[in-house]
């Protein structure tokens, strides 16, 4: 999963006023990473406006619609980490991870971060990283 999320998708201290504003500077990384088409972002708007994305313990995961799959060219991660927090359909997200799975990874990929936010000191570790090395490092000793 590691290589999936790479430093130039991984956003430090952000500050974002909204949810959408979230789901859109999450899905744009995804974008520019070339990951998926531009019209994946409004897919990720869509799922939201289905169901929340919000999976406790600070952490909301955005992601497509099941019709968006032709959007994705590749499995990616961005993730943006909002300190102060962000109001989610009513609770605080402090983490947003964009994701993109391909032929199925994305059930994989939501499985490996559902692991490692299930411990609240991996979630404070991410919350207070300083740098995108550290926010791996968190990821793969989850993993192992």
């Amino acid at each position: 999963m590691e290589n999936l999320l790479r430093d130039e998708n991984i956003l430090l201290n952000q500050s974002i006023s909204s949810q959408e504003e979230a789901i859109e500077k999450a899905g744009q990384l995804l974008v520019d990473s070339g990951v998926v088409k531009a019209g994946y972002v409004q897919a990720m708007k869509d799922r939201e406006q289905i169901v929340s994305t919000f999976m406790g313990n600070a952490l909301a995961i955005p992601h497509g619609t099941d019709e968006a799959k032709n959007e994705v060219m590749a499995s990616g991660l961005s993730l943006l980490q909002i300190p102060e927090g962000l109001n989610w359909n009513g609770e605080e997200v402090k983490v947003v991870i964009g994701i993109a799975g391909k032929d199925g990874e994305h059930l994989d990929l939501l499985s490996q971060i559902a692991i490692t936010f299930s411990e609240e000191e991996n979630v404070d570790k991410i919350v207070n990283a300083a740098s995108p090395q550290a926010i791996r490092q968190v990821f793969e000793e989850a993993d192992a």
